[in-house]
């Protein structure tokens, strides 16, 4: 673990995006100011800009605090003896517990990163993330290298990327089991281009 992440400060101002993310969600980039994003995390206006000086700098720790999320989840999934199965069980818990305040908050981050090059970096690193991060698991399912399986399955992982960002900013947040189900078996049979084994392959 990066040791920068442990320290006090990064554990105060984690807690503190934890704190204020509903609020985002609700009142949106522009809608939302530095005082209501201090009250919602129970501190003085004064202290809340020592940690995020801005609204920007506020929406890229989002966004940094999500990838470092994603980072661990993978790992969780690369120490798994079934590393694919791990992997489909993740991706049907994240659109399971993908929330009307989770796909708000993605939405208002995506409008965001149209208007501001630092967010619309920050929003890019993570689907870089995420996309290197499946690389990773394709390879050592498969027993294939990670630059035979970048080759050979980039175009699959960005269509995961792809789907569940999709997912994740819905505009109609109406409970849909089907839809649900559809994504997952889309997602399953790409899945099922991997090979489990060399001679698969």
């Amino acid at each position: 673990m990066d040791p920068a992440t442990t320290t006090p400060a990064h554990a105060r101002s984690s807690e503190i995006l934890t704190s204020i993310r509903s609020t985002f969600a609700a009142k949106g980039f522009e809608g939302t100011s530095m005082n209501d994003l201090a009250r919602a995390a129970g501190m003085s206006v004064g202290n809340f800009y020592r940690y995020f000086p801005s609204k920007t700098a506020i929406v890229e720790a989002l966004v940094a605090q999500d990838v470092e999320e994603v980072r661990e989840q993978f790992q969780l999934v690369l120490a798994a003896p079934d590393k694919m199965a791990a992997l489909r069980i993740g991706i049907a818990q994240h659109l399971e517990e993908t929330g009307p305040d989770d796909c708000r908050l993605a939405a208002e981050i995506s409008a965001t990163a149209l208007r501001q090059s630092e967010i619309s970096s920050a929003c890019q690193r993570m689907e870089e993330t995420v996309r290197d991060m499946l690389i990773e698991v394709f390879s050592a399912h498969s027993g294939l290298s990670p630059g035979v399986c970048r080759d050979r399955y980039t175009s699959h992982a960005r269509f995961i990327v792809l789907v569940l960002r999709g997912y994740g900013q819905r505009s109609d947040l109406t409970p849909d089991l089907m839809l649900t189900d559809l994504i997952q078996r889309s997602i399953d049979q790409i899945l099922d281009d991997i090979p489990d084994t060399l001679s698969d392959g």
